[in-house]
């Protein structure tokens, strides 16, 4: 017979679930793959000398990509970070030195995605890759969440499709698509990538095999140990994503595929390091350096220094988040110095972005100012994002572009200035961006640009944006919400013009019929819907009439 005391030490056990699960997962993660010391990376090196000057050969390109990183986040465009405390003096250099895209988009308002388009120039919806890869565990602690917190606006999750899908890690981009890695290597560059991937960690989706000699892979996912003595931490308890990157958070890299080993220091410095050292190994030929910081992606963790140089920063979190800001713009600079310091400066085009518009799990509001919305949300909040570029033997300096730029256009600009060949056997979305920035051509690079995950789906059309969202708590889960806004008079999406104009949103939804006509079905399906506010943090509760809408994942 089960003891009185073994059913209360199970019921016990059963409501604090989650929180038996979040504090087991580093302890079997470490006994499981445990992560060895630091060792040395071997970059593969050029010759010990050019045999053109830097500037006769092929450009040097550079790929900077942030992660989650809001439009406000950067001091050139509204003023300075933090509370207008922060300035991103490096970053802003780039786009004094050449040119800023005034209206730049991510490819979607999620990451994988994002950098799906980027890397092929194709809308990932063209080969199903639609929803970002969501490990098995998260739909387990989303679904026992709502479980105990059902919350005013109700989240869903698909255990049984979520049981179903590939893991993590197995989980990528269709290796039949073509990166601008492996168009660049055929040209003869030397291709590294340094940082976040998340298009496939296993077999032939690798950055090994998907165009880059070297990688230097994010695996785990925190900035330094949590309990060193060199950071500050910043949490943020009541949110699921939060909880679920502390408890699986490694602080490991792993090299060409090789076993994860612990990083040397502070993860945004380590990578910055390690591109350094690409630039010099390489500065006698021309190299594609892909740098996809995880900064600041939460977890919020700063270095100490970064933290203790902002203490007239009241508000710890966004003390933790600033500091994370600063060591990013210090990375902009030792890369830009590196290059000054091989001669290697005006024939390098330098592209600087972030994969989407910042997150509503940090509890900052003014992240993606003036913009409503986040990150997993399409207004302009979650898709406007800092968008620059430098290449001072072609771009003159201190041109603000106005017309509307997408991630999609990354890949054939690149390969232009490399004088590589697209495919041809394949529709690319995107367009080089630097004929229309030099004023050759006079039209716009696109009339319209679509963005979608699932039932979250949006439409921009000359200066027209159309967001719609099935609502699953509304009856039977057919409703679904529209909001129309017309950006060339309204940048800030205040006024839904839905309603008013029944006409304007049928033709744009003309527009997203025939766009969906040519994409094919997601390679895996939808596990979660959930309720995002619009104009609310993380950490504010919802009220009746506020603004919200539902993101598939």
């Amino acid at each position: 017979m089960v003891s009185t005391l073994t059913v209360i030490v199970a019921a016990i056990c059963w409501q604090n679930r989650i929180n038996l699960l979040v504090w087991a997962m580093p302890k079997l993660s470490a006994l499981s793959a445990p992560v060895a010391p630091n060792r040395s990376v071997n970059w593969t090196a050029g010759p010990n000398a050019a045999a053109l000057p830097a500037d006769q050969r092929p450009p040097n390109i550079i790929l900077i990509m942030a992660d989650d990183m809001g439009f406000n986040d950067i001091s050139l465009y509204n003023g300075g970070a933090a509370d207008g405390s922060l300035m991103t003096p490096h970053i802003d250099a780039l786009a004094t030195q050449g040119v800023h895209f005034v209206n730049g988009y991510a490819g979607n308002a999620i990451c994988a995605p994002s950098r799906a388009i980027a890397m092929t120039g194709r809308y990932n919806t063209r080969f199903g890759y639609e929803f970002t890869p969501f490990p098995k565990v998260g739909a387990t602690i989303s679904q026992w969440t709502l479980d105990q917190n059902p919350g005013p606006l109700p989240g869903f999750v698909d255990a049984e499709k979520a049981d179903a899908m590939p893991g993590v890690f197995e989980a990528g981009m269709p290796t039949s698509e073509i990166t601008i890695a492996e168009l660049l290597r055929e040209r003869g560059y030397y291709t590294a990538h340094i940082g976040k991937w998340h298009l496939g960690s296993e077999g032939d989706m690798t950055p090994n095999q998907q165009g880059f000699d070297d990688s230097l892979e994010l695996s785990g996912l925190l900035y330094m140990p949590e309990d060193h003595p060199e950071v500050v931490n910043q949490k943020f308890a009541s949110d699921v994503t939060d909880r679920m990157v502390w408890a699986a958070g490694k602080f490991s890299a792993r090299f060409n595929g090789s076993e994860e080993f612990a990083p040397a220091k502070y993860l945004t410095d380590y990578y910055t390091d390690q591109a350094v050292k690409v630039i010099e190994a390489n500065r006698n030929r021309p190299f594609f350096l892909y740098l996809a910081h995880w900064a600041p992606h939460n977890p919020l963790q700063a270095s100490l220094d970064d933290y203790k140089a902002l203490d007239h920063i009241e508000e710890h979190g966004l003390r933790v988040y600033a500091a994370m800001l600063r060591s990013l713009d210090r990375s902009v600079a030792r890369v830009t110095q590196a290059l000054a310091d091989h001669g290697l400066t005006d024939n390098t085009l330098i592209v600087f972005t972030s994969d989407n518009g910042g997150t509503h799990i940090i509890e900052q509001p003014d992240i993606n100012a003036p913009y409503r919305g986040w990150k997993l949300t399409h207004f302009e909040g979650g898709l406007h994002v800092p968008f620059i570029a430098k290449w001072p033997a072609r771009i003159p300096a201190g041109i603000a572009f106005q017309p509307a730029a997408h991630h999609m256009d990354l890949m054939p600009t690149i390969a232009a200035a490399a004088n590589a060949k697209l495919p041809t056997d394949r529709k690319i979305d995107g367009v080089d961006l630097i004929p229309f920035v030099l004023g050759e051509r006079s039209e716009p690079p696109h009339r319209t640009l679509f963005w979608r995950e699932g039932y979250h789906q949006s439409v921009l059309h000359e200066g027209w944006k159309l967001i719609r969202a099935n609502q699953p708590d509304q009856p039977a889960g057919t409703a679904q919400k529209k909001f129309l806004f017309h950006l060339a008079m309204d940048p800030t999406e205040q006024e839904n013009l839905a309603e008013q104009r029944p006409h304007k949103v049928a033709e744009l939804e003309a527009l997203l019929t025939a766009h969906n006509a040519e994409q094919v079905d997601p390679i895996w399906p939808s596990i979660i819907d959930g309720p995002m506010l619009i104009d609310k943090h993380g950490g504010q509760p919802y009220e009746p009439g506020d603004d919200y809408i539902y993101w598939p994942n």
